[in-house]
């Protein structure tokens, strides 16, 4: 028998507040070179879901910041583990831009939001490691592997990890891309345990790093509208060139992890990839399979939440993950002994993932 990494709990926060297409349709939006682009606002929002698959997208309540989501989800997926947060070795939060409060633009990382959440969760335990991780929309999933590293070094054995974004509060509404955008948060308990042959846990990762000509594929620029403040910057995106870079790179990513382990395409059961765009994710199933010299996928493989979650970065993969385990779906769920494979990418330009053995 040896120890795997196990997660023994999760959890989400999914916000109240329902940001639905029609809500757009009286926007004016600009292009990236501040022209106004004169499509009405029906053609706009028509063309927008068929490309990205989302009808409605979250946002934050007014008194609600990254940390309370995270610290929110965190308490779900540590009542569902039974352990106690004393015991707690390490605490990760994954995010993008800190705390960001509503109508402002200023992004708020002093302290980290770990220590936040560690104070929020009443951790007394100095040994319990706060920190931060920033790796664009596949933090969460590098904290996960992060976690696992310290356990195999073992320094570790128990973790938090949390992925939580206020998105809505970056955005550029005069950019068309800005409707992609939401908030969240979803949290995991990992533990280090004894584990049977073909038992639960992480079976293998993958890791990559693009940082010559994709490094600002995503980046913080000047508003689309003409006569804004040029030194207030806002959330951008190449989405043509994020959606090339996903569809050369992800799938081979995500092909070597499922080699690293062993396991054939045929042994998956789930594939839980970042909720960034429908037609992207389908996209890189489908060249995925093709690799495997496939071109049927099985029916059911990939949950999406996109469609009325929209993007929320880190909060994608942890979310979408305690939905199907809590059965949400009627079409989506775990049972023992599944194998899992979850996949992100995002700014940097990063690409993660990992195989799990449910």
């Amino acid at each position: 028998m040896t120890s795997q990494t196990i997660i023994t709990g999760t959890g989400c926060y999914i916000p109240s507040v329902i940001k639905t297409n029609q809500e757009f349709l009286a926007q004016t939006f600009y292009t990236e070179d501040q022209k106004k682009i004169e499509a009405n606002g029906a053609e706009i929002i028509e063309k927008f879901q068929e490309i990205t698959g989302i009808e409605e997208r979250r946002y934050a309540e007014e008194n609600v910041d990254a940390a309370d989501m995270a610290v929110t989800a965190a308490k779900i997926a540590l009542a569902e583990s039974g352990i106690n947060p004393e015991e707690l070795d390490q605490l990760i939060v994954a995010h993008n831009f800190g705390n960001v409060e509503k109508n402002t633009i200023q992004t708020d990382m002093l302290p980290a939001l770990a220590s936040r959440v560690k104070h929020e969760l009443g951790i007394q335990n100095p040994s319990c490691v706060a920190y931060d991780i920033l790796f664009g929309c596949p933090g969460w999933l590098q904290g996960v592997i992060q976690a696992d590293a310290f356990f195999k070094a073992g320094v570790a054995k128990k973790a938090l990890v949390i992925g939580t974004e206020t998105l809505s509060r970056v955005v550029d509404r005069f950019d068309r891309d800005s409707m992609i955008f939401s908030d969240g948060a979803g949290a995991a308990v990992l533990e280090f345990k004894p584990s049977e042959q073909d038992g639960p846990g992480i079976l293998s990762a993958s890791v990559q790093s693009h940082c010559t000509e994709e490094t600002y594929y995503l980046f913080l620029g000047k508003s689309n509208l003409p006569e804004a403040d040029p030194n207030v910057r806002y959330i951008k995106m190449k989405g043509r060139k994020v959606y090339e870079y996903a569809m050369q790179h992800v799938p081979a990513a995500m092909k070597d992890c499922l080699d690293k382990a062993g396991v054939p395409i045929s042994a998956v059961k789930k594939l839980f990839i970042h909720q960034a765009n429908e037609k992207m994710d389908e996209g890189i199933i489908k060249r995925l399979f093709r690799l495997y010299g496939l071109k049927e996928i099985p029916s059911h493989i990939m949950p999406m939440s996109i469609h009325s979650l929209g993007n929320s970065s880190v909060a994608t993969i942890p979310t979408l993950l305690d939905l199907v385990r809590k059965d949400y779906w009627t079409e989506h769920s775990l049972q023992k002994g599944d194998i899992v494979l979850f996949a992100s990418v995002g700014a940097g330009m990063n690409i993660n993932a990992v195989c799990y053995r449910m």
